[in-house]
């Protein structure tokens, strides 16, 4: 069986067996791993507590033929551990966590959601900036990366300068008065700024928003990143909000 050794994230964890647990990678190099780690559970275990959810690890594997296999790991990053200090903090990690397995199952999306989400973490674990706004951006800058960034400004269906009034999830973003599908919505100013800049990474113009745009962009941003999984993100009903 082939070795091989890569920079990941820890998404989740399930158990097996008795003292096994198979764990859910998201690697630098090869996407969306799932690999069993043998032993984990027993309490004289020599890196249990690294395979946890949010950890950044440098892990070495067996590659198998369903299910590879953790045989070293060294912990890089220890943010699973510093966020769960925090429960809102924590709510956010596992939405962030869930959303990135979703958008990369299956795929060899190469280093970009490796980076991105292990900077989102960081964000968390540091409390830079307001959670919630933490894993907006992080959900933004997420499907962007995939491949369907919004427009918060130009029209997302002929390209009309903006800005406009109204948001259509299926069309890709904010459409102006022509393109307007029915069923649009229309947010207030406010929060498309506030979208707007949180996919830009304007933390400045971020953090002096207010409380209403912050609530209707973390239900625009909800709608957009569950519409193109074409599934729900079950976590994200969990979030706490500050």
């Amino acid at each position: 069986m082939p070795l091989y050794r890569d920079a990941a994230i820890v998404l989740r964890t399930q158990k097996l067996g008795e003292a096994d647990r198979i764990i859910t990678l998201l690697t630098r190099g090869r996407g969306v791993v799932r690999a069993v780690a043998k032993g984990v559970r027993r309490t004289k275990s020599k890196f249990g507590a690294r395979l946890e959810p949010g950890m950044v690890i440098d892990a070495q594997l067996y590659e198998g033929r369903n299910l590879d296999t953790v045989t070293q790991v060294v912990v890089l990053a220890p943010y699973g551990e510093q966020i769960t200090r925090d429960y809102v903090a924590w709510t956010a990690m596992v939405a962030a966590l869930e959303t990135a397995e979703r958008l990369t199952e299956g795929q060899d999306p190469g280093p970009a959601p490796f980076t991105l989400l292990a900077g989102a973490l960081a964000s968390l674990a540091g409390g830079d900036h307001d959670s919630g706004l933490i894993l907006d951006a992080y959900l933004l800058r997420a499907v962007a990366t995939a491949g369907w960034a919004p427009s918060f400004h130009d029209c997302a269906r002929c390209g009309a300068e903006g800005p406009h009034r109204a948001f259509n999830v299926a069309a890709g973003g904010c459409v102006c008065s022509s393109c307007r599908p029915a069923g649009s919505t229309a947010p207030a100013p406010a929060t498309f700024v506030l979208l707007g800049a949180l996919l830009e990474g304007d933390w400045a113009t971020a953090e002096a928003s207010e409380a209403l745009p912050r609530r209707e962009g973390s239900g625009l941003v909800a709608a957009y990143v569950q519409w193109h999984l074409e599934r729900g993100v079950r976590s994200l009903r969990l979030v706490e909000r500050p």
